[in-house]
């Protein structure tokens, strides 16, 4: 059934004495910039006296307090319980922190295998997550499974209210169309994701690829890239591709298409790829490959990576070294995009890398003792996807806070 989000803020009616749109322009953007930065310090630094906020943020007391009394009211914060005392001197503070129990949002991620469905709250934390295994990969088919499980965990997670869906997925994913291009390995052209699970849930839906949603994760709620300048991120799984942010904003290119690395050349690979050629990226490092290697070293049966990763752990030196190699060829690809965009920090979301010492170690060796410490595992390591998805959506409302409606009540609506 089509739900009911907490509605966009709507303009109220222009005064006829204000017809330039420059200015109009300009203070939407400063509004939007300041209602941004007091409420990430909130996520940051909370429970947070609005005095600390205003030191954070350079914002003048009046301001802070004014947004945060807007926030209060549209549910996004709430007045710490026990006050906080400055030096020992004057009138106790009452920070404020964020209030994570009232909204939610969805996060879908569309892997080649499976989707997972998930619920988030404004910390991005998961509260709830399913996945679906794909009995076919038919667009409309997928989506809509995925947006019944999304309605069931909603029904679930009663009292709370959803502020949206984020959808992530690998493959060329067109943010500002909310469309799915291309996704070879699904076959999926021109998908209109966006419109379709919008039609079927009643909430807005916000779209993007998942190494770029992952970015935005951790410079949200992550600890891997806080306080880097520039960041990048490799994500290998069954598709694999990158995302580039410097200064907080993520480049997305024209039509989205940035972070396109999959046939870029391997030094080293052997796997002949579809294009023609020998020893591409995507092909090399692929989740598949893993797989048809173990199976055929007699390691396990299927296709399920995690399977490889267990008879590791079991102490099998062959598995090991399968993982500890595709590793290795990992952190040659990390060195290749190190040269190219010279990154602060390098985040890599990769099965071996993210459960075992040993890949993360072989990583770094391939990378180098110089840039060694700059590449670092993920910061989501047992819910990659289901972040993924729901940071799709967070980032939306941490970059423009205000337009949450105060009409939104909480539960379901």
């Amino acid at each position: 059934m089509p739900r009911t989000a907490a509605p966009l803020r709507t303009s109220p009616s222009l005064s006829p004495s204000l017809k330039s749109p420059v200015p109009r322009a300009a203070d939407s953007d400063r509004r939007r910039t300041n209602a941004s930065v007091i409420l990430r310090s909130v996520l940051e630094h909370g429970p947070v006296a609005r005095s600390s906020i205003a030191r954070l943020t350079g914002l003048s007391p009046a301001s802070v307090t004014d947004y945060c009394a807007r926030f209060t009211e549209l549910g996004l914060i709430h007045e710490s319980a026990t006050p906080q005392r400055s030096n020992g001197v004057g009138r106790p503070h009452v920070p404020v922190d964020l209030d994570a129990s009232r909204f939610v949002v969805g996060g879908v991620h569309v892997a080649v295998p499976y989707t997972t469905v998930a619920l988030l709250d404004l910390r991005g934390r998961v509260v709830a997550e399913r996945r679906i295994g794909h009995d076919s990969t038919d667009p409309s088919r997928v989506l809509m499974r995925a947006a019944d499980m999304l309605d069931a965990l909603l029904t679930e997670a009663a009292g709370t209210t959803p502020l949206g869906v984020g959808v992530a997925a690998g493959g060329w994913v067109d943010r500002d169309s909310g469309a799915i291009v291309e996704h070879p390995l699904l076959g999926w052209r021109d998908v209109p994701v966006r419109e379709i699970l919008g039609a079927r849930t009643g909430l807005p839906v916000h779209v993007d690829g998942h190494a770029r949603a992952l970015v935005n994760a951790e410079r949200l709620f992550g600890r891997a890239a806080r306080g880097s300048r520039s960041v990048l991120h490799l994500f290998v799984g069954n598709v694999v591709d990158a995302a580039f942010a410097t200064n907080d904003e993520v480049h997305h290119g024209p039509r989205s298409q940035a972070g396109a690395i999959a046939h870029l050349p391997l030094r080293g690979g052997t796997e002949p790829c579809g294009c023609g050629r020998v020893g591409c990226l995507q092909v090399e490092l692929s989740e598949r490959t893993l797989c048809r290697r173990a199976r055929e070293a007699g390691l396990i049966d299927g296709v399920n990576p995690t399977h490889v990763v267990a008879v590791a752990e079991g102490g099998n030196p062959l598995a090991v070294r399968l993982l500890t190699q595709r590793a290795r060829m990992v952190g040659r690809a990390a060195g290749l995009l190190l040269d190219i965009l010279n990154p602060e920090t390098v985040v890599v979301t990769e099965l071996g890398v993210m459960r075992r010492e040993d890949c993360l170690r072989a990583l770094r060796e391939e990378v180098g003792d110089e840039r060694a410490s700059a590449v670092v595992p993920t910061s989501f390591p047992d819910s990659v996807l289901a972040v993924a998805g729901g940071s799709v959506l967070l980032d939306v409302l941490y970059r423009d806070p205000l337009a949450v409606s105060p009409s939104a009540s909480p539960g379901r609506i």
